[in-house]
């Protein structure tokens, strides 16, 4: 009988120390032994356990689980030899004995540097109306470096001391949002001190500077070259209009339902047929529904007018060539698909692969492209922790 694979005990490791230190970081704030930095609780320290590292070191990842395995058996023999007195030297000696043969890791490897903002939420939801945002904040302040395409190749790049690390890559992903907006705002250095990038801190806002963060990751996406995306990305918030009931939140559907992208014209003849596997928004230009919905046609649309502007920059298209394109989720939230206009559904559409198994994943035959696309949606799922992800 085989394990689990790495995939699973790895995320669930990453959770736990994320939680950990949030938990840490919660108790320290309401002990008030730290303040507060940008409206949430500050990191007090400079070191944070480095969950990118843990990531691409499995045989450190294995140390630690191993180490918190033997610390929890030692909590708990402690607890029972407090209850249990004639068993107490044994179970001491038992809890004493698995904290010296833990392979504790070296602090050194363990810890990489943080920031006062590490463990910050960004307060955008990741909403289409701030990726927009972070578009004009990218193209004014940030393209003449990393390039227009993320890439790193702008036109002012050669000029620095250190070239700009492309965005279309995991290192995005594998830095935490809070500590991208440190950097944003206050600028990087290399080891010998030289400033590599600008501060920002008085050119943006707080809300301009979380809203860049979401236009990366959207371009991130959307320069992925071999059709993977680095970054994982939850369906960008917006509200919805079904009929006549009042506009709720995309994210109403999370945890129940898939959702389905759909950019149309907004002529009657280009609306997509409803479909019972997701609930169908359609996107249009102006944030306008259709003026008239045939039967069993989708009728749920998209009400701000910067959804399309930001569903081109996930799609990777200038807004004008937007028409057609869809943007398929799972049913926790996470795109997934990307589906071209005339084209049909095949798991060539998938932008967001969650193993090294899934290429070879067997699917039953007979089935059409769009139901096996779902089905190993399904079976896949995304795991994924802020500082270090498995996508």
């Amino acid at each position: 009988m085989s394990g689990p694979p790495p995939q699973a005990w790895l995320n669930a490791l990453l959770v736990l120390i994320e939680k950990c230190q949030l938990g840490l970081l919660w108790l320290w704030h309401a002990l008030g032994l730290t303040g507060t930095s940008h409206g949430q609780p500050a990191w007090p320290w400079a070191r944070r356990i480095a969950g990118e590292t843990l990531l691409i070191d499995l045989a450190l990842a294995r140390q630690v689980g191993l180490s918190l395995c033997a610390l929890a058996f030692a909590v708990l023999a402690v607890a029972f030899a407090i209850a249990w007195r004639r068993g107490r030297p044994m179970l001491l000696a038992a809890a004493m004995l698995a904290l010296l043969l833990a392979p504790w890791p070296q602090a050194s490897l363990l810890l990489g540097p943080a920031s006062p903002t590490s463990f910050h939420a960004s307060p955008t939801r990741f909403a289409v109306d701030a990726i927009a945002l972070g578009q004009r904040v990218y193209t004014q302040h940030c393209a003449a470096c990393h390039g227009h395409d993320g890439r790193g190749e702008g036109p002012l790049a050669g000029s620095l001391p250190q070239w700009p690390p492309t965005l279309a890559s995991p290192l995005l992903a594998r830095r935490a949002d809070g500590e991208l907006f440190w950097h944003v705002l206050s600028g990087m250095q290399d080891r010998r001190g030289q400033q590599t990038m600008p501060a920002f801190r008085g050119e943006l806002r707080d809300r301009e500077a979380w809203a860049v963060i979401d236009y990366m990751k959207a371009l991130s996406a959307a320069n992925s070259a071999d059709g993977n995306w680095p970054v994982p990305l939850r369906l960008p918030e917006m509200a919805i209009r079904c009929g006549d009931a009042s506009p709720v939140a995309l994210s109403h559907w999370r945890g129940e339902q898939r959702v389905r992208l759909v950019a149309v014209d907004g002529s009657a003849a280009s609306l997509p047929y409803e479909d019972p596997r997701f609930v169908t928004v359609l996107v249009t230009p102006d944030g306008r529904a259709p003026a008239q919905v045939p039967r069993f046609r989708a009728g749920c649309t998209a009400t701000s007018t910067q959804a399309w502007q930001a569903m081109a920059a996930i799609a990777g298209l200038p807004p004008a060539q937007l028409a057609g394109t869809q943007l398929l989720s799972d049913r926790a939230g996470w795109l997934r698909a990307r589906g071209t206009p005339g084209s049909a559904w095949s798991d060539a559409d998938l932008v967001c692969v969650s193993g090294p198994a899934a290429a070879t994943r067997a699917m039953p035959a007979g089935i059409d492209g769009l139901t096996a696309l779902l089905l190993r949606m399904d079976a896949e799922p995304v795991r994924f922790v802020k500082g270090g992800f498995i996508h």
